[in-house]
């Protein structure tokens, strides 16, 4: 019977089940995980069976966001409050989660903003929350969780953009934070693997989350957050001798033009 059950037509079903089993008991924080990517990314995790930490700045989003996670049944979740562009709260953040589930895993540093405008209209505040946030919260999330990671051998996974590849108009701020991102990526992925800790990021393309204006209709063809969800637990599960640096992602059928 179990030979059966084992069989090719049940295959698919089969490797599912086993690779929940390989990551109960392992830990993750996701930054920015109470909407969009970031709770795609930790519905996947804890799915499949990872204690889950998520962080974002507003209480009442985050701690509606950790319950809903720990209604799907499979791992545990605690929501913090926590500002990415401040090293001591992403330190606390990443010491309750050592406190709560024995040890960290996993640092996905996905928190981000976008504020957008022709260069020489750009308000000076407006610049300096993209780069704090998507630039210097993803140092702050690296250098936080690193003496943790260190200890469990564990990964980082950032979230970046196409944007950090390619430039567009309105688009000086966001695609220098983006640029800044891939950077730091790859730099820090070569400082780390040499103590154990491998590093990824992950570039996506139009996501169906809050920067993009409509309704779910109209963004049926956009990378849903559950995709790069997917892609977050697939890098979790990976043999560690193997590690995917740089993931460039696209919608498969964009609109026409």
């Amino acid at each position: 019977m179990w030979v059966g059950l084992r069989s090719a037509a049940c295959a698919p079903w089969y490797r599912r089940i086993m690779a929940r089993n390989e990551l109960n008991g392992t830990a993750a924080l996701v930054t920015g995980g109470s909407k969009g990517i970031g709770l795609g990314i930790a519905e996947a995790l804890v799915d499949a069976g990872v204690d889950v930490t998520i962080t974002a700045r507003t209480e009442s989003d985050v701690k509606a966001a950790a319950e809903a996670l720990r209604g799907r049944g499979a791992g545990d979740a605690l929501g913090l409050v926590c500002d990415v562009r401040d090293l001591a709260q992403q330190e606390a953040a990443v010491a309750q989660t050592v406190e709560r589930f024995g040890g960290l895993d996993a640092m996905i540093a996905n928190a981000g903003v976008g504020h957008f405008g022709p260069v020489h209209e750009m308000d000076p505040e407006d610049w300096q929350t993209v780069i704090d946030t998507n630039l210097t919260g993803a140092f702050y999330s690296i250098r936080a969780a690193a003496p943790a990671l260190i200890e469990r051998k564990g990964i980082v996974v950032t979230i970046g953009s196409l944007a950090g590849t390619n430039f567009f108009p309105t688009g000086s701020a966001y695609n220098a934070s983006k640029f800044g991102l891939n950077g730091l990526s790859h730099a820090a992925m070569l400082d780390l693997r040499k103590v154990g800790v491998r590093v990824a990021t992950i570039m996506p393309g139009s996501v169906a989350t809050g920067f993009a204006s409509g309704d779910a209709a109209e963004h049926a063809w956009r990378i849903q957050p559950e995709d790069l969800g997917q892609m977050v637990r697939d890098l979790l599960e990976m043999d560690p001798r193997t590690l995917p640096s740089k993931i460039e992602v696209r919608p498969s059928q964009p609109p026409s033009a």
